[in-house]
């Protein structure tokens, strides 16, 4: 599966861009007085094949849930049980990106690809294989399943669990590798059927959401090796650690590092070597989401480390690729930079969730919109200068 989407990914479409461009040259405003916004429909019509480019609609927020092994290491002071609390509070509509959520339409779908911990999941709506209905709370299966399976379309106002449990967290990469190779594979796999069966429902631009406790630090260390540059320079707070706790959160970034070498050139490895579960299943929603040339808004630091990876693994991902918001953790700042992305907004946020992306959607509908409705000069009457 891996290898055959990143075979679909492709280029963005020259004339598609150029005739957006055309566009926006003829609309009834100054040239380039919508500033980011107009580079932004481009790009989208570029990755669409054709402009005016679909609106992106409706959207659908993926988060991605699993804890970290690194945990051990006391590089956050919360405990790892939060993770599978916090997926309760999702399915149960209570958490900040279920209110950023309603406020901009969007589903809302949590996927445990690697929650240690047993799921205190209220009464929602599980995803079973067949796409059939509500299966057990709490289910863990081995495989990604999901709404849109039969080409249903999800309710979008209902969060839905996703059971697709690689491993019940990642292992301890100070210690050792923190996944098999085989299991960065299963996870990104996951992101990518998650993509395809959210595309396959109906939304028109995915965002990305995670969840656990730690994973600001493989995130760290992933940005790091990637961009081979310092831990100290992609290592943030995360939930808002002391000084102490920050300072053993870089030295066991950098020791993970010199430890396992990882190879920028060799992606999977990378993740299987300092990522977590979540990361790799981002990379391969972002992955997913390009082969089906669906735009992906990107959240906080843990979404911009696993689109580096998906970088590495497919170049032309990015086209795919809009930058929600710039997360106050450093590294999330590194990691645009090396993908070429200018952040949609910047509000200081490092919650995560995809709660940045659902603020930054109405930004990246109006870009599109505007090649929709606006009317050109000769359309409307309007002399030009």
């Amino acid at each position: 599966m891996l290898e055959t989407t990143i075979a679909a990914i492709r280029p963005p479409d020259e004339p598609a861009m150029a005739a957006a461009r055309e566009l926006q040259g003829r609309l009834t405003k100054p040239a380039g007085s919508l500033g980011a916004l107009e580079e932004l429909s481009v790009r989208l019509a570029g990755l669409a094949g054709h402009c005016p480019p679909p609106l992106p609609e409706p959207a659908a927020v993926a988060i991605f849930a699993g804890d970290h092994g690194v945990h051990a290491q006391g590089v956050t002071p919360w405990p790892q049980e939060v993770t599978a609390q916090m997926i309760g509070n999702f399915l149960a509509g209570g958490a900040v990106v279920n209110a950023f959520a309603r406020q901009a339409g969007a589903s809302v779908t949590v996927v445990d690809v690697g929650v240690a911990t047993p799921l205190p999941v209220p009464d929602a709506p599980t995803a079973d294989p067949a796409g059939a209905g509500a299966t057990g709370a709490g289910a863990t299966g081995a495989g990604a399943t999901g709404a849109g399976a039969t080409g249903a379309a999800p309710a979008w106002d209902v969060p839905r669990l996703v059971a697709a449990n690689v491993r019940p967290g990642t292992r301890d990469l100070a210690v050792t590798a923190a996944l098999t190779r085989d299991e960065a594979r299963a996870a990104v796999e996951t992101g990518i059927r998650v993509a395809g069966e959210l595309v396959d429902a109906g939304a028109g631009i995915l965002l990305t959401g995670d969840m656990g406790i730690g994973n600001t630090t493989p995130a760290a260390a992933l940005i790091a090796a990637f961009a081979g540059i310092d831990p100290a320079e992609t290592t943030g707070r995360g939930t808002g650690v002391d000084d102490p706790t920050y300072a053993r959160k870089v030295d066991v970034v950098r020791a993970a590092l010199r430890r396992h070498a990882p190879d920028p050139a060799d992606p999977l490895g990378v993740l299987a070597a300092v990522g977590g579960l979540e990361h790799a299943a981002l990379a391969g929603l972002i992955l997913g989401a390009a082969a089906r040339r669906t735009p992906v808004l990107l959240d906080g630091v843990i979404a911009v480390s696993a689109a580096l990876a998906a970088a590495a693994l497919a170049p032309h991902a990015v086209a795919a690729m809009v930058a929600g918001h710039r997360s106050a953790e450093p590294g999330a700042t590194v990691a645009l930079r090396r993908l070429g992305l200018e952040p949609l907004i910047d509000l200081g946020l490092r919650l995560g969730e995809g709660t940045g992306a659902l603020l930054a959607l109405p930004v990246v509908t109006g870009a599109v919109r505007v090649l929709h409705e606006v009317a050109t000069f000769d359309s409307a009457g309007v002399a030009e200068k």
